[in-house]
C-alpha cells in the first residue's frame, strides 16, 4: 500500500499556511511577466492574451498533478520522489527518472539564481548608477543566502512579504486598468478597446506568432511547483499542498491573461513603448512616476525570484542525498532544521555564474541562460507521466488519500503531455528557440552521462525504496 512518507529528515516545520499560499502565487509572478511579455506581444500582436492563455492552461494542469501527488504523499523531496515512485516496478529507470528530475529542476533554479542576481543589479542601479553590479549582484546573494541560512520560518516571512507585494501590484494594476478601460476613469471618453483591433487586426502577423509566443511564455510561469517541495516544512503538509495549489489555479489566468488583456487594450502593439508594456501602460493612464513605481515592482519579483531559487535549488540538493543521487555531506542541518551546505552550493555555483555573466558573456553565461527553460520543461513533462503512472496505483492501493484529484484524468494528463511535447517540438522549428531547444538537450545528456558515471562508480543499481516503506506519520492530524 502507498503511505504517506514522514519529513523526519531533519527539517522544519516552520512554514504556515500563508507562506505556502503566497510562495505558489510568488512563484508564477515573476519579472517575466513585467518584463519578458512586452516581447511576446511584439511579437503576436494583441494576441499574445491567447499566447498566455494557451500556456497557463498547461501550467494549470500540471499544478493541479502536483496538488494530487503532494496531497497523497506529502514527502521532502516532493516531485523528485514521485518519478521515482512512479517506476517502483522497474527500478532501473525509477533511479534514472528520479536523478535526472532532481538534477535538472536543481539546475535551473541556481540559473535563475544567478539571473536574478544579475537583473537585480541592472534594476538597483537605475537609483545607483555609480554603483559597479558585480558589487550589487554580491550584496543581493549575500543578503538572501542568510536569510536562508537562519530558518526556514525566516525564507517564508521574506516571501511571504516579496510575494505580497506582487499580488497587491498585480491586483492593483487590474482594478486601475480594468476601470480606465471601460471607460469609468474621471473624463474618460469611453472604452479604450480600439487597440485589440487596430493596427492590423487581432491577430496581425497570424497563427504561428501566437503558438510561438505560448513557446516563449512557458518559462514565465514557472515557480509555482515550489509549493510542493516546501509541503515537507509544513505542520500540515496535505492541507497546506490542497488550498496553495487551489489558489494558483483560479488565479494564475486571471492575473497573467487579464494583465496582458488590459496591456493590449491600453498600448499599442506595434509602438516602441511595448517593449515596456507596464510602464507604458501606466503612462497611457496618466500615472505619475511610472518608471519609478514599476522599477521598484520588478525589483521584488527578482529578489523574489532569487530567495525562490536559492530554497529551492538547496531542498532538491537536500532531497537528492537521500537516494545516493548527491553527496551525504550536504544532508547536514543546522540546530533550526536548514540545510547549511545544500544552500551554500547553490549560492556559490550563483556566485560562479555571476562571475561567468561579466567575464564570459558570450559563451559559458550564454550556455546557461539559454539551456535552463528547456530543461524545466523537461522537468514538468516528466512530472505529468509521473502523475499518469501513479494515479491509477493511487486508486487501486490507497484511494482514500487522493484528496486532490487530477481532472477528466487520464485524458487531461495525456492533454498536457502532448502540449509540452508540442512546445518541444514547436521549439526545433523556431529560429530563436532552436538555440535554447539544442543547448537544453546537450545540458540532459550531460546528466545522463553522469548518472551512467554515478552508476559505474556504485556496486550495483540502487533499488527504489518504495515510499510504502517510509515510516507513515499520524493521519489524524489531516
Amino acid at each position: 500500500m502507498i503511505q504517506q512518507p514522514s519529513s523526519g529528515n531533519g527539517l522544519s516545520h516552520g512554514l504556515k499556511q500563508r507562506h505556502m499560499t503566497m510562495i505558489a502565487l510568488g512563484g508564477v509572478i515573476g519579472a517575466g511577466l513585467f518584463v519578458g511579455s512586452g516581447v511576446v506581444i511584439k511579437s503576436a500582436g494583441p494576441a499574445a492574451v491567447l499566447s498566455f492563455l494557451i500556456t497557463g492552461l498547461l501550467v494549470v494542469l500540471v499544478m493541479r498533478m502536483l496538488g494530487e501527488m503532494a496531497c497523497a504523499m506529502p514527502g521532502g523531496g516532493g516531485f523528485y520522489e514521485y518519478a521515482r515512485e512512479a517506476w517502483r516496478d522497474r527500478p532501473a529507470v525509477g533511479n534514472l527518472a528520479g536523478f535526472l528530475t532532481g538534477w535538472m529542476y536543481w539546475y535551473f533554479w541556481v540559473i535563475v539564481v544567478a539571473l536574478e542576481a544579475v537583473a537585480g543589479a541592472d534594476l538597483v542601479r537605475y537609483w545607483l548608477p555609480d554603483v559597479p553590479n558585480w558589487i550589487i549582484s554580491l550584496v543581493l546573494l549575500v543578503m538572501l543566502t542568510l536569510t536562508n541560512l537562519v530558518s526556514v520560518k525566516s525564507f517564508g516571512e521574506f516571501e511571504f512579504w516579496f510575494a505580497s507585494i506582487k499580488v497587491a501590484a498585480i491586483m492593483v494594476f487590474l482594478f486601475v486598468a480594468g476601470v480606465y478601460v471601460l471607460g469609468l476613469a474621471p473624463g474618460s471618453h469611453g472604452m479604450e478597446v480600439a487597440n485589440l483591433t487596430a493596427n492590423g487586426g487581432f491577430m496581425p502577423n497570424g497563427i504561428v506568432p501566437v503558438l510561438t509566443g505560448a513557446v516563449a511564455a512557458t518559462g514565465f510561469y514557472f515557480g509555482a511547483e515550489i509549493v510542493t517541495i516546501a509541503a515537507a516544512e509544513t505542520a500540515e503538509p496535505q492541507k497546506a499542498v490542497a488550498k496553495a495549489t487551489s489558489s494558483v489555479i483560479t488565479r494564475v489566468l486571471v492575473f497573467y491573461v487579464g494583465s496582458i488583456l488590459l496591456v493590449v487594450c491600453l498600448v499599442p502593439w506595434n509602438s516602441t513603448s511595448i517593449a515596456t508594456p507596464y510602464v507604458s501602460a501606466l503612462n497611457v493612464m496618466g500615472v505619475p512616476a511610472a518608471a519609478q513605481i514599476m522599477n521598484a515592482i520588478v525589483l521584488t519579483a527578482v529578489l523574489s525570484a532569487l530567495n525562490s531559487g536559492l530554497y529551492a535549488s538547496s531542498r532538491m540538493l537536500f532531497a537528492l542525498t537521500r537516494r545516493g543521487d548527491a553527496p551525504q555531506s550536504l544532508a547536514r542541518v543546522s540546530r533550526n532544521g536548514v540545510p547549511v551546505r545544500a544552500i551554500l552550493v547553490a549560492t556559490l555555483f550563483g556566485y560562479g555564474a555571476v562571475v561567468m555573466s561579466y567575464v564570459s558573456p558570450d559563451t559559458v553565461f550564454a550556455f546557461l541562460v539559454n539551456s535552463y527553460g528547456t530543461v524545466a520543461i523537461f522537468v514538468y513533462i516528466l512530472i505529468a507521466i509521473s502523475q499518469l503512472r501513479l494515479r491509477s496505483r493511487l486508486e487501486r492501493e490507497a484511494p482514500g488519500q487522493l484528496r486532490v484529484r487530477m481532472w477528466c484524468y487520464p485524458y487531461l494528463t495525456y492533454v498536457a503531455i502532448l502540449g509540452m511535447l508540442g512546445i518541444v517540438v514547436a521549439m526545433a522549428f523556431i529560429p530563436d528557440q532552436r538555440t535554447p531547444l539544442a543547448l537544453g538537450v546537450i545540458s540532459l545528456l550531460i546528466l545522463l552521462i553522469a548518472y551512467g558515471a554515478r552508476q559505474l562508480f556504485r556496486r550495483g543499481a540502487e533499488p527504489v525504496v518504495p515510499l510504502a516503506e517510509m515510516p507513515r506519520p499520524d493521519l489524524h492530524k489531516y
